[in-house]
């Protein structure tokens, strides 16, 4: 009897050292897929808003914390005729939100020739503390955060850039 309630104990003990590796490493695979996403949403939203950036003539974030951010440049084509882009980048919903990008093309004469939106990143903090822009002196300050909740707990990934626009010749 005494070797059966040692061989229970010895089994027991084996059996939750093993089910306690199984969920530690089921803990960290989803925190580092967690983590790759907010990485990757970061990334994304960057790629787009640096592109636009160093395009735009004008930058117009709004206060305090820089969104909705407006973009503002003008093109020329191979035939010589000129077309304004407005790019605006807003957060839509709350706490985790969308990056969303409007782009508006208007040729010559005023008239609409692209009227394009997509979400670029998703799981951004809206918190402006977290995620913000502000513009001086041709320099755009950008602080993005993508931050997922949830199981086993919270991930964040923040990035702080500075793009200089191009020069208004």
């Amino acid at each position: 009897m005494i070797e059966m309630i040692v061989a229970i104990a010895i089994s027991s003990a084996i059996g939750g050292g093993v089910l306690l590796s199984i969920y530690q490493v089921t803990s960290y695979q989803a925190m580092d897929k967690a983590r790759m996403t907010c990485v990757k949403q970061v990334e994304n939203a960057i790629h787009y808003i640096v592109r636009d950036a160093q395009m735009a003539q004008e930058v117009e974030p709004a206060d305090p914390d820089g969104f909705p951010l407006v973009l503002t440049w003008t093109e020329w084509d191979e035939t010589s005729s000129e077309y304004e882009h407005i790019v605006t980048y807003t957060l839509t919903g709350s706490g985790s939100s969308e990056l969303e990008r409007q782009h508006l093309a208007y040729d010559v004469l005023g008239d609409e020739t692209k009227n394009e939106v997509n979400a670029v990143a998703r799981y951004i903090d809206d918190d402006s503390d977290k995620t913000n822009c502000g513009y001086a002196a041709g320099v755009l300050s950008l602080e993005l955060t993508a931050a997922i909740t949830g199981f086993p707990k919270e991930v964040s990934e923040t990035r702080t850039i500075e793009i200089t626009t191009r020069p208004d010749w």
